[in-house]
């Protein structure tokens, strides 16, 4: 009697075990495979003849290839950070390059903690790159916490815990592998088509070339990770996902809002038993549906039955809950490494839309990291020949235009700004009413120059997520109504911008001095030349230098130097942008010792002052000046070894 009671209690187990095992097998196993800095064009079932990509065409034709997928943002710690939140980096304040700012933890997760609270086993191998705050002791999250493998990945662990999600990141088409010596490759330089404002000048398609071999061994990398699920016997049960994180490589394309920027190869592949969640009638079709990178996280926990937290900013646009596909694509540029940038950017299937918060800065601005590429190098050489076209040259121009609008389909290159077109007047006003929208129902948190923002959090004990969130401390209407009233550029606003500079908001100080600067007003540059914010006195002594006024005007800027202001990093920028106007500048420049003086109030931003030490050094080459040593580092005191 008690043998056949033990067999049954052991069938009703091992029964148990097994629909345990067939429900998780219900859920999809997935494998999402990114790759670093490549546009579609690099690709070749994208439309590229010249690319060497057979592991990637042919998923394109086991799976459905998406033909508008669009980063958030076209540099990667901005565009990962939107991955791991489902949250658009300006929104929370991250949207500079190498930023780390704190967001509210106990409001907001990482997605793979929604996926690990629905039985997913959750590994990453190994990118993470999520520019937040990673230290516990100022209110951060390790980056790695989230997932329950963060290193390489774990075939053996995968088989035994299904359901799975794994990312598997290839770096070898990241933006430093278009580096070093480009004269010896296995891709023809010949076989290449170079961009329109790119110049046809040696080193040029040598670098097209040397990116196409990079291209190649990613490629690899993604044929012996698919072979890899196929060896583990995990292929039936798997979807598989493959896209880059965000445009590029050549220079004008990685950290732009152009097209090449933003515009990115999306394959999904799945297997027979998931398809009824395919979204085109069979594989190897291509897919027409608009899709933003904000969308990606929210989709992956709908397709797994996972929770999906109501502060997720984007739309599932796959499986059985898709929901509707929304007409346009919004991006966002932020600070890039050392250089201050702020532009948005609205797309749909035909046209871009670019709206230039900082249209006195040059669209070309000299960048360390993007100046170590033989193309940038030989492009810049070109232009200061002055044997390059309009075209060629006028990426190194200051952008003049505060809006561009572009037809992707007939100017893939982005080069024929179609904004004082009478005929696309009204595509541009719709492009701009519903970026508007956007950023009230996201709230864009760059409405301040990022020193301020910083400040500002910092001051009321706050994250930056929350502080755009409070009317109190960020008035959002009023922030876009001011930055709309200076780029507008017209001199019949100047009385209104007179009420801005004498705002108690600094932020609205700040669009009033930068509309008095568009407008080479130097009332404005007086009045403001001692204000309360950094951002609003070195854009007033940029403006006093510019309309006459230089003794004053580089006095200003000095004071801030000297003072080792916590806009420091824009008062180099700023040096930099009047060319020899700020060439008495640079004893200041390099006396600067980077204390922590510029820091005290705000512990998030210390990340920036290896940026100011880049751009300290860059101005001294300039000028044929070398950079002051650093200072020594204190010994640790400790045990000898």
């Amino acid at each position: 009697m008690r043998r056949r009671r033990f067999i049954q209690a052991g069938a009703v187990a091992a029964a148990s075990v097994a629909a345990t095992k067939a429900a998780a097998i219900e859920k999809p196993n997935i494998l999402w495979l990114t790759c670093e800095d490549n546009n579609v064009n690099w690709v070749g079932c994208y439309g590229n003849p010249h690319a060497d990509t057979p592991n990637i065409d042919q998923l394109a034709k086991d799976g459905f290839q998406y033909m508008h997928a669009y980063a958030s943002a076209p540099v990667c710690a901005p565009s990962r950070s939107t991955w791991i939140t489902g949250i658009n980096a300006i929104s929370m304040g991250t949207h500079p390059m190498r930023s780390r700012y704190t967001i509210p933890l106990n409001h907001i997760q990482y997605y793979p903690d929604h996926l690990r609270a629905n039985g997913y086993y959750c590994g990453n191998d190994t990118k993470t790159d999520y520019n937040l705050c990673d230290k516990k002791d100022l209110g951060g999250r390790p980056d790695k916490e989230c997932w329950d493998n963060p290193g390489k990945v774990d075939w053996e662990a995968l088989k035994q815990n299904q359901p799975f999600f794994q990312v598997i990141n290839s770096t070898q088409s990241h933006e430093s592998k278009a580096f070093g010596d480009v004269f010896k490759t296995e891709h023809d330089p010949a076989d290449t088509q170079l961009r329109k404002y790119h110049p046809d000048v040696p080193g040029m398609r040598e670098n097209y070339a040397h990116y196409h071999d990079a291209m190649k061994k990613m490629d690899a990398e993604i044929g012996a990770s698919l072979q890899a699920l196929e060896d583990a016997g995990l292929t039936e049960n798997t979807i598989v996902i493959h896209n880059s994180d965000h445009g590029g490589v050549m220079p004008r394309s990685k950290r732009y809002l152009f097209g090449s920027g933003l515009h990115c190869p999306l394959i999904i592949r799945f297997p027979n038993r998931f398809k009824h969640l395919w979204p085109a009638p069979k594989p190897g079709m291509q897919v027409d549906r608009l899709v933003s990178f904000v969308d990606m996280p929210k989709t992956w926990l709908s397709l797994t039955g996972s929770k999906v937290p109501d502060y997720m900013q984007g739309t599932v646009f796959l499986g059985a809950k898709a929901e509707p596909e929304k007409p346009y694509h919004f991006a966002f540029r932020g600070r890039m490494d050392e250089r201050c940038e702020n532009a948005r950017a609205v797309c749909d299937k035909q046209f871009l839309y670019l709206r230039n918060y900082m249209p006195y800065a040059p669209w070309m601005q000299q960048l360390n990291y993007l100046w170590k590429m033989t193309a940038t190098q030989v492009w810049e050489k070109h232009v200061l020949s002055g044997k390059a076209s309009e075209i060629e040259s006028r990426f190194f121009a200051p952008k003049d235009w505060t809006e561009e609008l572009y037809d992707i389909q007939k100017d893939p290159d982005n080069v024929n700004n179609l904004i004082e077109n009478p005929e696309y007047r009204q595509v541009a006003a719709r492009m701009n009413v519903a970026l508007r929208g956007w950023q009230e129902q996201i709230h864009d948190a760059s409405l301040l120059p990022e020193a301020e923002m910083v400040k500002r959090a910092t001051e009321n004990n706050t994250t930056i997520y929350e502080m755009v969130r409070n009317p109190d401390l960020y008035n959002l209407t009023a922030l876009l109504n001011a930055a709309d009233l200076a780029l507008e550029k017209d001199p019949a606003n100047l009385p209104a911008l007179g009420k801005l500079l004498k705002s108690s908001d600094c932020g609205l100080r700040y669009w009033g001095i930068v509309g008095c600067f568009l407008l080479n007003d130097p009332k404005g540059g007086f009045l403001c030349l001692d204000d309360d914010s950094h951002e609003v006195r070195a854009m007033a002594a940029w403006l006093l230098i510019n309309t006459g006024q230089q003794e004053k005007g580089l006095q200003g800027l000095e004071n801030l130097i000297r003072e080792e202001s916590y806009a420091l990093l824009k008062v180099l920028n700023i040096i930099d942008w009047m060319g020899d106007d700020g060439k008495s500048l640079i004893p200041a420049v390099r006396a600067i010792k980077f204390t922590d003086a510029n820091n005290e109030l705000m512990q998030d931003y210390k990340n920036i002052q290896g940026y100011q030490k880049r751009l300290q050094e860059q101005l001294l080459e300039k000028y044929g000046i070398k950079a002051p040593a650093p200072a020594p580092k204190k010994k640790r005191k400790g045990k000898k070894a």
